[in-house]
């Protein structure tokens, strides 16, 4: 049973009481109900087929329409579970013209599901866009959770994950990737990334010149795939094994920066660079942020500062709030 493509007209046919609604598994055929009308963002395999979910198969079943970023992609997916929903094709380059289309359906009453080409849709593609313009309109949005690159990832990685960034896609260009990742750099989270198979080298060589060669990091590629694999390790060792471009998915798990072991004599360090241009109660601050010091006690200690270098003096006592 083969999913065909929607053209203008299809989103307005078939109608909801004679379509086919079904769906199988392996030999077995299943009916699903019609879907609530809303727009349905349905989660999918990153890899293994295998990893749908009978939810996200009876909502695409259910569905009056699902749109995908590529139709050839999706239709792979619909043709091994025996699914007829119409494909067509939503992604960054036909937003503008598609959107109002399936918004169209949705004000007729239809359920619309939105894919993605694996996993989860929304993260890092242009589907956040029909979101947020289906909510501005008023229609509901039912989020249908499954596979993701993300989750699999980290959980394979063997790095903290009780606290993580999710920080996309790094920017193409050295200087600008190199910018990116010294904001990143005192992140107190685990960072996970999307990269391309062969950017790959340069942005572990980038990590390496921003976090230092010993710092953590975890890059999974294919995941759920015949050829899976975690290389774990320092930045400078994981590097080292990519001197050549790989082949898949590629997502890097970067290990939280870690904290700063300061002594009193670097704390008052600080401090006083601090005190070069800021008030007493914004330098405790900024030393507090950095050292993770209490800030009343470094609030304390900068006014000591700023009064022995003022002879006993300081216009700023009274500033503590």
């Amino acid at each position: 049973m083969a999913s065909k493509s929607a053209d203008a007209h299809d989103l307005s046919r078939p109608k909801a009481e004679t379509r086919d609604r079904r769906f199988a598994i392996g030999v077995t055929s299943f009916n699903a109900p019609a879907a609530e009308p809303a727009l349905h963002i349905v989660s999918t395999p990153i890899g293994n087929l295998g990893d749908i979910t009978v939810r996200a198969l009876e909502t695409l079943a259910g569905c009056d329409l699902v749109a995908c970023e590529d139709t050839r992609v999706t239709r792979v997916l619909m043709e091994r579970y025996g699914l007829s929903t119409p494909l067509i094709a939503y992604h960054e380059h036909n937003a503008t013209k598609t959107g109002p289309k399936l918004l169209a359906a949705l004000d007729e009453g239809k359920a619309v599901a939105i894919v993605s080409d694996a996993g989860t849709p929304l993260i890092s593609d242009p589907g956040y866009r029909l979101v947020g313009a289906a909510v501005e309109a008023g229609h509901k949005v039912i989020p249908t959770p499954g596979a993701s690159a993300i989750l699999a990832a980290l959980v394979g990685a063997g790095l903290p994950s009780d606290t993580i960034l999710f920080a996309g896609f790094l920017p193409p260009k050295k200087s600008a990737r190199l910018a990116r990742l010294e904001e990143l750099k005192g992140v107190s989270a685990t960072t996970v990334f999307y990269e391309s198979p062969r950017r790959l080298s340069a942005t572990l060589a980038d990590m390496i010149e921003a976090h230092g060669p010993d710092h953590q990091v975890c890059v999974a590629r294919e995941l759920t795939k015949r050829f899976e694999t975690f290389e774990r390790g320092t930045l400078g060792e994981v590097a080292g094994r990519f001197a050549e471009t790989p082949k898949g998915e590629i997502v890097i798990v970067l290990a939280p920066a870690q904290a700063r072991e300061v002594d009193a004599a670097d704390v008052e360090e600080m401090l006083r660079e601090a005190l070069f241009d800021m008030p007493v109660s914004a330098a405790a601050a900024h030393v507090a942020k950095r050292t993770g010091g209490d800030r009343k006690a470094l609030y304390k200690q900068a006014l000591a500062i700023r009064k022995a270098s003022e002879g006993g003096e300081t216009g700023n006592a009274g500033e503590e709030d």
